[in-house]
């Protein structure tokens, strides 16, 4: 979302979607909010970024689940930069259903070039996670480390981005999180834009001792000011 110019971006998705939630199926209907502000001088960045999504299944009635996510990240060098951020999250099909957590860590300016960048980040988190099924809180410190790369292509008639990250305790590595994000734009004017978005979930070990994965592929339309 970040761009050289522009002080103030706002984006609204409206996603129709399909979901595989650890192999319970669902159709979805979700919307998302992105946005980002520059400070006057362009060295500071603040995004916030959320969606909301409801779902009918042979399951259950309804599944309500939500991500809020607020970041800082102020600029040192054209390469180096701090951030800081906060985050609550909640899916009830997963077996962690509520997740906040705080984190600072540092972020890395690999490429930047006319319709490519990258970036590399690596952060310490603190998070406090809830478990319904297994009525227990747990509290743990985790490192995340990220890479995310935006291309634009056919003179910005497409444009790719894709996130990974990776999150394990510090206490032990083994035990980790993959997260995944996948998005492709195609511009239809200079405020709408048709859609495809792909998220991808995996926990290598859950309160009950084994893995879990959730994977998330919408398409719709994303406004854009």
């Amino acid at each position: 979302m970040q761009t050289d110019s522009l002080r103030f971006v706002l984006k609204s998705d409206l996603l129709f979607s399909y979901s595989d939630n650890d192999g319970a199926y669902l159709l979805q209907i979700g919307s998302g909010l992105a946005t980002q502000w520059k400070t006057p001088d362009y060295n500071g960045i603040l995004y916030f970024i959320g969606n909301v999504n409801l779902a009918r299944s042979k399951a259950q009635d309804f599944q309500n689940s939500w991500f809020f996510h607020l970041r800082y990240n102020q600029k040192l060098s054209n390469f180096f930069r701090l951030e800081g951020f906060l985050q609550n999250q909640k899916n009830e099909l997963l077996s962690i259903n509520v997740r906040n957590l705080v984190g600072v860590g540092v972020r890395l300016k690999l490429i930047s070039k006319p319709g490519v960048k990258m970036y590399f980040g690596n952060s310490y988190m603190y998070e406090i996670e809830k478990s319904n099924a297994f009525d227990r809180q747990f509290y743990n410190h985790r490192n995340s480390s990220y890479l995310s790369l935006s291309v634009s292509l056919a003179e910005g008639r497409l444009d790719l981005t894709n996130t990974l990250y990776y999150q394990p305790l510090y206490r032990d590595f083994g035990n980790y999180r993959v997260l995944q994000q996948f998005k492709a734009e195609i511009p239809i004017n200079k405020k709408l834009k048709f859609s495809g978005l792909f998220n991808y979930f995996f926990n290598s070990i859950t309160p009950q001792g084994d893995s879990e994965y959730s994977s998330y592929l919408s398409m719709g339309l994303t406004f854009e000011i």
